[in-house]
């Protein structure tokens, strides 16, 4: 149950975005598996650092140097927290998930994958998920291979001893699905692929957004998600990845910072994190970033996720009763997150998202950048409706009356 304390209607006032209309309707905004809003507060720390402390970061000896360089810092213990991280240097600021996966595969992955050797991921990954390791198996000689879902949605693992092998190095999963919500139990995987020495990158896009994260207790050995859909900016995310693999491995990129010392010849590279952190980076993402787990922090996680669960089974009920409505992804309320995939009919679903739209309800549609889980179920594309914590049953029933003229339009 969500405490007496939470009120989504109190939390929506902290929400610029929320307050407009669009097409002459109040907005209804359903798509934050693709972008959460921003909060007064976050937006209130990224103009403060413009207008305040504007200089970059580390090495500088003056006063604004001096204060960016601590937000700055301060924002990677935040985040450092908000996953349980044993140390905040274990956490690598990154443009977003995506930057971070490709991170994996190429500092560790080009050192530590070679031919012969075996790349394992789903069927039900964002291709952010899956073109690094295409990209990191055609380099390298190795062999990528799949977990299937099954018709609800869900990883198909009873054969997941058979996939993993000597031969497997890494497994690369997501916490959640963005395209169908399922949950993945990731700690079973985890220690499945822990057994053969494989290691395991967790894409936690979907994740660190709405469960309680804790690194430690997953025991995976990378764990990546981005700022923008946790309340924070764009082009601002995490990888959090063991130290003695991050230690080991070699930078990313190269350029200032990164480096200990320069020769003509050759050069040392800095301590983690800043060893993966060339050049002048995000520093208001960041800071902006701190700032939206200072956020969610004070409103409290198990209540964002208590109060998901409220919606989402209300959502399931009322959109389960539209005629000719088609819901993907697990059914269960414990294996699915706050995203609801649907097709109607033959109602494309960037008819769906039109028409929606027209009475202000904001929903996504498409492949979702998950073609293969598209594939799977025989469709080209779903529209998809996501919820987060100021989403209320309200914004379900202005969907489903949206809905009903879909119905009237197509029949």
């Amino acid at each position: 149950m969500t405490s007496v304390n939470f009120d989504p209607l109190r939390i929506r006032k902290d929400f610029p975005t929320l307050a407009q209309t669009v097409n002459g309707k109040p907005l209804t905004y359903l798509d934050n598996a693709a972008t959460s809003q921003k909060p007064r507060a976050v937006l209130d720390a990224i103009d403060s650092y413009y207008e305040q402390d504007n200089a970059n970061v580390h090495r500088g000896i003056h006063e604004l140097s001096r204060r960016a360089t601590i937000a700055y810092e301060e924002a990677r213990g935040k985040v450092a927290g908000w996953i349980n991280a044993a140390d905040p240097s274990e956490c690598i600021w990154t443009r977003g998930t995506t930057e971070a996966i490709n991170l994996v595969a190429v500092a560790w992955g080009l050192d530590n994958v070679g031919e012969g050797d075996e790349i394992l991921i789903s069927v039900m990954e964002h291709h952010s998920n899956i073109v690094p390791w295409q990209m990191l198996a055609s380099r390298t000689g190795a062999t990528l291979r799949y977990i299937e879902i099954d018709d609800d949605g869900r990883l198909v693992l009873d054969d997941l001893d058979a996939l993993l092998t000597e031969r497997t190095k890494i497994v690369a999963i997501s916490h959640v699905s963005n395209s169908l919500g399922t949950i993945n139990p990731v700690k079973r995987i985890t220690e499945a692929a822990h057994a053969v020495g494989a290691i395991v990158m967790v894409d936690g896009a979907q994740g660190a957004v709405h469960t309680r994260v804790d690194v430690q207790d997953l025991c995976c050995d990378f764990y990546a998600f981005g700022g923008h859909k946790m309340c924070g900016p764009t082009g601002i995310g995490v990888l959090w990845g063991r130290r003695e693999l991050l230690d080991a491995m070699s930078p990313f990129q190269g350029g200032g910072e990164m480096i200990h010392i320069v020769g003509r010849e050759e050069s040392s590279w800095a301590a983690v994190p800043h060893k993966f952190e060339a050049g002048t980076p995000n520093i208001a993402g960041a800071i902006g970033l701190g700032a939206a787990v200072d956020y969610l922090s004070e409103i409290g996680i198990e209540d964002i996720e208590a109060h998901e669960r409220e919606i989402v089974a209300y959502a399931m009920e009322k959109l389960g009763a539209v005629p000719g409505i088609r819901i993907y992804g697990p059914t269960s309320l414990d294996e699915r997150s706050a995203v609801i995939s649907f097709t109607m009919g033959d109602a494309h679903p960037h008819d769906i998202s039109t028409i929606l739209d027209s009475d202000g309800v904001a929903v996504r549609a498409g492949h979702h950048c998950a073609q293969l889980v598209m594939k799977h179920f025989g469709v080209s594309a779903t529209a998809r409706a996501s919820f987060y914590l100021y989403n209320t049953k309200e914004d379900v029933d202005r969907l489903v009356e949206g809905l009903a003229q879909v119905a009237a339009i197509f029949g």
